[in-house]
């Protein structure tokens, strides 16, 4: 499968599982776990979503441009993702702050991402 045929695929199994998770947070983590880590994960829930739309940004671009600095911007996208999302949910589920490490990992592979989108759009020329 081409990459950008992966992005949407990946960018809707983002949201499909940022929509169950936060239904998951509001309906049964409300009363299971403490204020904070319900923050912690609500965190989490959000910035899945937010990168859900910027990787379908992602994906529609690299059909009009080819473009590596696009490429890396959704591959930055998926990794801050799993990273930065994947560790705020284990996290809250498991109140092992160790998984708090990992999270500026995720936050900078996100912060990567939004650098390589903006300069995949001010390139003149296709570097593919």
């Amino acid at each position: 499968m081409q990459t950008s045929r992966k992005f949407p695929v990946i960018a809707a199994a983002f949201g499909l599982t940022g929509i169950a998770l936060g239904a998951f947070g509001a309906h049964y983590l409300k009363s299971a776990i403490s204020v904070e880590m319900l923050s912690v994960f609500e965190t989490g829930v959000r910035y899945q979503m937010y990168h859900c739309f910027a990787l379908f940004v992602v994906a529609w671009s690299l059909q009009s441009k080819r473009s590596r600095k696009l490429q890396y911007a959704g591959w930055s996208f998926v990794a801050g993702v799993v990273l930065f999302s994947g560790s705020l949910y284990t996290l809250a589920l498991t109140g092992i702050r160790i998984f708090g490490i990992i999270t500026p990992f995720g936050g900078l592979s996100l912060i990567a991402g939004w650098l390589m989108l903006g300069l995949g759009f001010w390139e003149k020329e296709p570097l593919l």
